[in-house]
């Protein structure tokens, strides 16, 4: 009898694995990008900060939720939030350079938060913070479509994940964010 509840409760726990268990051989920390500019970002610079980290296109229909982004950057960034773009071509909306990429940013939406070149966000060509992301977090972290956020806390392990559909002014997001920071 006790053999049988070993291995009933070995399987529950299995089917309620949650993120808390990830190892994190890595953290968010230990990465880095090229950003839009060319320069290589070293994620550790953001170490003690919350980080929004959100794939992004030019021609999607989320493409106006730039203008939440920059306001999440303005209201929070003083507080320890980074709002980072990763503008990707992986759902073929985004624009062919990132000259253009930054160009209608910064015209557009006043963009002035980091932004990096533009990076495939899934499949084998994701860039590497996507694959640990699916690695510590599960299918959540990979984004389904353009917009899709990756909140990462300030020891570098995420979060929380939200849909192309979470505005990023969402309440739902908002409290998520003013936790960690």
């Amino acid at each position: 009898m006790n053999k049988i509840l070993i291995i009933g409760f070995t399987i529950i726990m299995f089917f309620f694995k949650n993120t808390s268990m990830a190892d994190y051989e890595k953290t968010f920390f230990d990465f880095n990008i090229e950003s839009i500019s060319g320069e290589i970002i070293n994620f550790d610079k953001y170490k003690n900060k919350a980080v929004l980290l959100v794939n992004t296109a030019s021609y999607c229909g989320f493409t106006k939720q730039y203008t939440d982004l920059q306001e999440l950057w303005e209201k929070y960034s003083a507080k320890g939030l980074v709002v980072f773009g990763i503008p990707s071509n992986s759902f073929n909306q985004e624009k062919k350079n990132d000259e253009d990429v930054k160009k209608f940013c910064e015209i557009n939406f006043s963009i002035d938060f980091p932004l990096s070149t533009i990076t495939d966000v899934k499949g084998e060509n994701a860039h590497a913070i996507f694959k640990w992301a699916k690695k510590n977090h599960g299918k959540s972290a990979i984004p389904k479509w353009n917009f899709h956020k990756i909140l990462i806390n300030k020891e570098g392990k995420i979060h929380d994940t939200f849909s192309s559909f979470t505005s990023p002014t969402s309440n739902k997001l908002i409290k998520k964010i003013e936790e960690i920071l």
